[in-house]
């Protein structure tokens, strides 16, 4: 299994594609975000500097590991290589766990640009902060990685791309990826994986500390993502 995540994450980081939308894209995102709010503020008296380097963030990592997985695992039913890994023998779960922490691992670069950006403009936290803001952003990607997997085995070859795209964009809409999710839609944001992944940040603005309901409605979303995963990986093999 250590091989694979091996073979993944250089997969990974030789990928054009990746370095672009994953670890440009983000960066150039939040640089025209805070020149729109002129270093302003956002709702909720957010400075907008701080509250878009963590959505943008959030956006080039959910990015990296749920377009990632799934277009990759759709290509390689298509092409027979998940075929090939069915004849070695690496169990179903050792092959979903490498899918999960590959991806995972890959979005650390992502984050690290958008807080480099975000420190450049001057977006001020103690180094305890900068840390704990990276981990916990780091660990909460393993979930859209687990998602990403369940979709490259839910979906068609020739239809994951849309689907991804159509379902990242929903939950980023309300997910306070673009905007602060308001009073009104909060209650209904808290089933959003994407909403609950931004709210991992609130423990870095002064008088807040880590959302524990946060943390646990992403863990529950892991375990969830994660048995799908498994379930359609079983199912596809007996189709297979």
């Amino acid at each position: 299994m250590t091989t694979l995540i091996q073979l993944e994450i250089v997969r990974t980081l030789r990928n054009k594609r990746y370095l672009l939308f994953t670890l440009l894209y983000p960066g150039l995102l939040y640089v025209f975000f805070i020149s729109a709010h002129h270093g302003g503020n956002v709702e909720g008296g957010i400075p907008a500097k701080a509250y878009f380097m963590v959505s943008m963030a959030t956006f080039g990592a959910v990015g990296a590991v749920l377009t990632g997985n799934a277009q990759r695992i759709s290509l390689e039913r298509g092409s027979g290589w998940v075929r090939q890994l069915r004849l070695t023998a690496l169990p179903g779960w050792a092959y979903t766990t490498a899918k999960i922490a590959a991806c995972a691992v890959t979005t650390l670069p992502a984050i690290l640009v958008v807080f480099a950006v975000g420190y450049f403009e001057g977006v001020e936290l103690s180094a305890a902060r900068w840390a704990g803001l990276g981990l916990a952003l780091w660990l909460g990607s393993f979930v859209f990685a687990a998602l990403g997997v369940a979709l490259g085995y839910a979906a068609e070859p020739d239809a994951v791309q849309p689907i991804v795209m159509i379902a990242y964009m929903v939950m980023a809409l309300f997910g306070g990826t673009w905007f602060p999710v308001g009073d009104s839609l909060r209650p209904f944001a808290r089933f959003d994986p994407v909403y609950l992944y931004n709210e991992l940040a609130s423990f870095s603005r002064p008088g807040h500390s880590l959302d524990l309901a946060a943390v646990a409605g992403l863990a529950g979303f892991l375990v969830v993502f994660a048995a799908a995963a498994a379930v359609l990986y079983r199912r596809d093999t007996e189709q297979a």
